[in-house]
């Protein structure tokens, strides 16, 4: 049984757990301490100071996220001298601040705001101070130098939670800020483009490219066919700032605020996510038929964070590297080609729009290779799912007021395999699901891979598919794909088939989707995938009509040579910066 001591807050006494931290014993007695650069279990380091309290028998001021309670302790969360600490320490940080609240895409829901406004910060006394350094705005993320807090939550992420220690901090003494390591730019860095600095970012420091713009000039322009796609974690989180309940913030009501807008056709990725399946189980089979002549295991390639980091620091397991296209490339590549012939348009006035959790999507579609149906890119541009949500308010649509609309067929019909690839070990178990079946013939229980759910961080499962022993492997967020990839190296596991997703929970805790801080909605946001998975009508890949007719009417069968064209790519062509 854990100790229980006795403290004393603002003149009332408690009991807490032993060595808690004196903001986790405030907590606990039902008082806040407001935090900025803290972050539970990741940043617990104090620097900004905005924390701290006032103990007995002490001159200074102690920071409450990292300093623990003793027996007796008696702690002041809100006297005078903490008052005029805690404004002078906010005020010291908005001197170094750009505070364009007006335009900044975090008003609303940035930390040092509220912050500021709960203190009823007006002025600040301290000269004005930003830095002149600026980000490349044409990278898919952008650092503002002039917000940095110097928080280091970013560096804390990067390290420990992503293994690719992108940022660190950078000079001495009132130059200390932070920025990239070991190169002089971030788009000279190995950066995996997961986005996750972004979604720690208490500010806007980091953040997405903005592209709205592009799209609005397409939806303008009289010759282009505007088509959106969109991915299966938007359903989960789209809906969130505007306080719709997943119940509510439907793909089908999103269909009908892009209709608003302009859009042309409104499809799913769950389509080419099922796509995805037929092309990559039959990767996946055609390699077990032929082990001398191929290592394994195969990875999965549709999430184009873990393609980078991949190709930055484990460049000896590219080529096990699944050659399919990810399901938003797969769409692109059929929307210029099969679906413009069926609608008897030029593919070059097709406009294709990926509506995406991610922020490597919008490297991935610019990927000069990417470009087989017509010789345009496969997608023309990638959005966020903040930047449609600021393109639903910039339009002043009330989403919780429109109807529904009914996605446009055929490339907008999936199944719960399909819509189950925005939660990690989803691409595996819609894998196995139609890989049972092109072995078997015979359809398994829709649950039988199910053992792959779940946010652990590296998840193993062994599974007998036609007399066929397989043991497989899922990995989300690229800290634990590190673990995984040198237990590989070692020779300390053996598995045929691997799914990895660069973000913590897969793409439903993507970089691009809406922000809560400190906070981790994934499992939330899967629930809802797993709960429509369960609902659909259809369960498996290979049974979507959709699908059926594209492979008979179009690309005959999985590795055609239509669909080797169209739907899949060399790894290996383009270079990652310092690439060899």
């Amino acid at each position: 049984m854990v100790k229980q001591v006795r403290v004393f807050i603002d003149g009332h006494h408690y009991y807490v757990p032993e060595r808690s931290t004196i903001l986790d014993a405030a907590k606990m007695a039902g008082i806040k301490i407001p935090t900025l650069c803290y972050y539970k279990g990741l940043n617990e380091i104090g620097a900004c100071r905005v924390c701290v309290v006032e103990v007995d028998g002490y001159d200074r001021l102690f920071t409450a996220c990292n300093n623990t309670v003793d027996e007796d302790m008696v702690i002041w969360t809100n006297s005078k001298k903490v008052r005029e600490a805690r404004r002078t320490n906010v005020q010291l940080i908005l001197s170094q601040h750009n505070g364009n609240c007006t335009m900044c895409t975090r008003s609303g829901n940035c930390s040092l705001q509220k912050i500021a406004n709960d203190l009823n910060i007006q002025t600040t006394p301290f000269k004005k101070d930003l830095p002149k350094q600026k980000g490349n705005p044409n990278f898919p993320l952008i650092r503002d130098y002039s917000k940095c807090i110097k928080c280091m939550r970013c560096i804390q992420v990067c390290d420990k939670i992503q293994a690719s220690h992108i940022w660190d901090v950078v000079n001495t003494g009132s130059r200390t800020t932070v920025d990239v390591k070991d190169v002089y730019s971030l788009e000279d860095s190995k950066c995996a483009l997961c986005g996750q600095c972004i979604t720690h970012c208490p500010v806007n420091a980091l953040h997405e490219r903005d592209d709205t713009d592009r799209v609005l000039d397409a939806l303008n322009d009289p010759q282009k066919i505007v088509v959106a796609q969109i991915a299966p974690s938007i359903r989960t989180a789209w809906g969130e700032s505007f306080g719709l309940s997943p119940e509510k913030a439907t793909i089908e009501r999103l269909a009908e605020a892009l209709h608003l807008m302009g859009f042309n056709f409104i499809m799913d990725t769950d389509f080419s996510a099922d796509l995805t399946i037929m092309e990559e189980a039959s990767e996946f089979l055609e390699k077990l038929q032929h082990p001398k002549d191929n290592k394994f295991p195969m990875f999965t390639s549709c999430c184009p964070g873990w393609v980078r980091f991949c190709k930055a620091h484990y460049p000896e397991f590219v080529d096990q590297l699944s050659t399919s296209k990810s399901p938003q490339g797969m769409f692109g590549a059929i929307a210029k080609s099969y679906y413009a012939k069926a609608l008897e348009v030029d593919p070059h006035n097709i406009y294709v729009v990926s509506i995406m959790p991610c922020l490597a999507k919008k490297h991935e579609c610019a990927i000069p290779i990417l470009n087989d149906a017509c010789g345009d890119p496969d997608v023309d541009v990638v959005l966020t799912t903040r930047e449609i949500d600021r393109m639903i308010r910039a339009s002043y649509i009330m989403p919780d007021s429109i109807g529904e609309r009914a996605l446009d067929m055929p490339l907008g019909l999936g199944s719960g395999a399909g819509n189950i690839f925005g939660a990690t070990g989803g691409v595996m178990e819609a894998a196995l699901r139609t890989a049972y079946y092109f072995a078997t013939g015979t359809n398994p229980d829709p649950d039988a891979f199910k053992d792959v759910r779940g946010m652990e961080g590296w998840k193993e499962s062994t599974f007998t598919i036609a007399g066929n022993t397989l043991h497989v492997a899922v990995s989300n967020g690229l800290g634990n794909t590190k673990r995984l990839l040198d237990a590989l190296k070692e020779g300390r596991v053996h598995y045929d088939f691997v799914e990895v997703m660069a973000c913590p929970g897969g793409c439903v805790g993507g970089g691009g989707q809406p922000i809560h801080d400190g906070e981790f909605n994934a499992p939330a946001r899967a629930d809802v995938l797993y709960r429509q998975d369960a609902k659909n009508v259809i369960r498996f890949s290979h049974e979507n009509p959709s699908i059926i007719n594209l492979y008979r009417d179009y690309l005959d069968h999985p590795l055609s040579e239509l669909a080797e064209k169209l739907l899949h790519t060399d790894q290996h062509g383009w270079k990652m910066p310092g690439e060899k």
